[in-house]
């Protein structure tokens, strides 16, 4: 399982840390936001912008619920589609980790 855990922390970083359209500290608060419902607590204390925050929560608990009309409210508030796109990931990122780690205590025995 290490192996798995080094390829995601380094898509982790990437996209967290790395270069993008949005700057560093708002996708670093939407994969902690994302990781949150979990029980992950991420770096990221940033404060997501009021109009973020219910796309980032369907994001993390129902992303498969996510609309045209989700992302055409981003749109119209002037988020571009790559802006969107990374936020999506990022959200992704966090959600997924959150997600792994829960897994790993399972197999572990720790239960929630």
């Amino acid at each position: 399982m290490p192996r798995y855990f080094e390829l995601f922390d380094r898509l982790r970083r990437r996209v967290l840390e790395g270069p993008g359209e949005t700057p560093q500290g708002l996708r670093q608060a939407v994969a902690a936001r994302a990781a949150a419902p979990a029980g992950l607590r991420l770096d990221g204390d940033a404060e997501l912008p009021a109009l973020l925050e219910p796309f980032v929560e369907k994001l993390a608990l129902h992303a498969y619920k996510i609309t045209d009309q989700d992302v055409a409210r981003l749109l119209e508030a002037g988020y571009s589609q790559d802006e969107i796109f990374e936020l999506s990931v990022a959200g992704a990122v966090g959600a997924g980790l959150a997600r792994y780690r829960i897994g790993l205590a399972a197999l572990a025995g720790e239960g929630r």
